[in-house]
């Protein structure tokens, strides 16, 4: 950036923190303005920024912070109404780009009666709809063990449960190296207990740690035989809570997938059953076991908890993924994966931890969805890795930047932040080595902890 571009946040609840935390730390110029006192003294402990309580419907905090002086105004509060209000007192205030979280009102429907551009809205973001869509993406990939693919899928990552008979088990990332040279690949991010790690050669893999591997999609079926998981799965799916996620992920896969919905609240369920003609919908508490052993628990690939409460869907997927397992052990059945939605932050790890296999957070969706808009033309790609603390970002080296200055194993500061797994070389992707030396203008795919994703796009900056 030629100078710091100035961006207002409105609301600093979950995606407004995530969002004044990581732009601050980027080098942005933050203002914020909240009515909560308690959120921002926890925002100014965390953030260097500039807060201001007020209301958003006041023009007074506008005025006092400058508002026509600004690049960006992003809007995240809870309320639909004053968000879309915001977004159209930003546009006379002369800010150029608005952003707007709005989760009920269609705006974005191609025969609403107002649509975001009416509005003047830029970016309309949805964070349940985001949450439906990443799970549908999911699902409907080849295999249910991938949960990130990159540059059209050419370069994917591969979650998967290490297990005392794993080969890869009390092995460090060098001996596995070593042992399995066959074809090249990457261990990026490991998940153990609470905490997440970017592992080096001499980080041993131990039974219990969730691992995620870089792979080039032409040797995903190896890799797959390697770590002993099978490529396809039939996909029937069980989904507990029909709220706004829960209904509209059964929309976007009842036409692929057979289906079937468990809701607690017997008229919800019964007017679901009206709405999901393809959607097998049953009334019933879907956090008990005999509840989902009668749902089909055992036949069922993917199991997705959709309710409200973070607690029940986390509780939820450990009870599902414990009723499998244990039949599976009989050899009756095989295990199915679980994939939880919490709106913690904080929970990601901790439900994975538990043995959810998936977890996957609306404000974290959201706001990587908002840092990928501001920052387009550096940022090609952001995700998280769903069920730890990690970020997967595909960036472009720019000329005279550090990475291009040396290889990577020359390059400081890299151990147990990030790893630069594959390069994309002459149109084709390969997975990078400690040799490696990343060309000027080259696409690269890194993986980092969440708190290091700045540093990480600094390497590409010239």
């Amino acid at each position: 950036m030629s100078r710091k571009e100035s961006i207002l946040i409105l609301g600093l609840g979950g995606v407004g923190f995530y969002l004044a935390k990581w732009l601050a730390h980027e080098g942005y110029a933050i203002t914020a303005i909240e009515a909560n006192p308690e959120l921002i003294a926890r925002a100014d402990a965390e953030v260097d920024a500039r807060f201001v309580r007020g209301d958003a419907m006041d023009f007074a905090p506008w005025k006092e912070v400058g508002a026509h002086k600004m690049d960006y105004m992003i809007a995240v509060t809870d309320n639909d109404a004053v968000n879309i209000t915001a977004s159209m007192i930003a546009g006379r205030c002369g800010i150029p780009r608005k952003i707007a979280r709005v989760r009920n009102l269609e705006i974005w429907s191609e025969d609403a009666l107002l649509t975001a551009r009416d509005l003047g809205i830029d970016l309309v973001i949805r964070p349940g709809e985001l949450a439906a869509q990443e799970i549908e993406r999911l699902l409907k990939m080849r295999s249910g063990n991938v949960v990130c693919d990159m540059d059209g899928g050419q370069v994917q990552v591969m979650a998967t449960r290490i297990t005392r008979n794993s080969s890869l088990s009390h092995m460090t990332l060098k001996d596995i190296g070593q042992k399995h040279d066959e074809f090249l690949f990457r261990i990026v991010a490991i998940a153990r207990g609470i905490d997440t790690f970017i592992p080096g050669g001499d980080h041993k893999v131990l039974p219990g740690d969730h691992v995620y591997i870089l792979v080039h999609n032409e040797n995903y079926p190896r890799l797959m035989k390697l770590v002993g998981q099978k490529a396809e799965r039939r996909h029937k799916v069980l989904i507990v809570g029909g709220g706004l996620v829960g209904r509209r992920v059964a929309e976007l896969l009842q036409d692929t997938f057979p289906v079937r919905l468990i809701e607690r609240n017997e008229a919800r369920a019964e007017e679901l059953s009206f709405l999901l003609k393809k959607t097998e919908c049953l009334h019933g508490d879907g956090s008990e076991a005999d509840t989902l052993l009668r749902a089909g628990l055992l036949d069922m690939d993917t199991i997705v908890t959709a309710t409200d409460d973070n607690e029940t869907n986390i509780m939820t997927s450990v009870l599902a993924k414990h009723l499998m397992e244990s039949k599976g052990e009989e050899g009756e059945a095989e295990s199915g994966r679980t994939i939880a939605l919490v709106k913690r932050q904080e929970y990601l790890v901790l439900a994975s931890s538990m043995g959810a296999d998936i977890v996957l957070n609306q404000k974290v969706l959201a706001g990587n969805r908002i840092l990928k808009y501001i920052r387009r033309g550096k940022l090609l790609a952001l995700a998280q890795l769903h069920g730890c603390d990690a970020e997967i970002v595909e960036l472009v080296a720019e000329a005279g930047s550090p990475v291009t200055r040396k290889a990577l194993n020359a390059i400081g500061g890299l151990s147990g932040k990030m790893i630069i797994g594959s390069v994309c070389r002459d149109g084709d992707w390969g997975i990078a080595i400690g040799s490696t030396r990343v060309q000027p203008g080259e696409k690269v795919i890194g993986v980092c902890l969440s708190r290091h994703l700045p540093d990480l796009e600094r390497l590409f900056e010239a």
